[in-house]
C-alpha cells in the first residue's frame, strides 16, 4: 500500500482513496490471500512507497531474476 494514494489530490485537496474504496481495497486483499493460501501459495503486504518496498523486497529474498509492474495512468489538467 503506497502511502502517497491516502493524501489529497494535486487539485482541491479531495482524498485519492476514500474509506468507501479502502474497505473494498483491504476485503479485496484478504480474500486474495486465503484464496492464495487455499492453493498452498501466499501474498506479500507491505506499506510503502513502491521503489523503496519492491528493493527491499528483491534484496530479502536475494534470488529474483524478474519484477513486473504496471504504472498508474495520470490525467495532467
Amino acid at each position: 500500500f503506497d502511502p502517497r494514494h491516502y493524501l489529497g489530490t494535486h487539485c482541491y485537496s479531495l482524498p485519492k482513496t476514500g474509506p468507501h474504496r479502502l474497505r473494498f481495497l483491504l476485503e479485496s486483499v484478504k480474500d486474495l490471500r486465503e484464496t492464495l493460501q487455499k492453493k498452498g501459495s501466499t501474498l506479500v503486504v507491505r506499506k510503502g512507497k513502491p521503489e523503496d518496498v519492491v528493493c527491499d523486497l528483491i534484496t530479502q529474498l536475494g534470488s529474483v531474476t524478474t519484477v513486473v509492474f504496471h504504472e498508474e495512468v495520470r490525467e495532467t489538467l
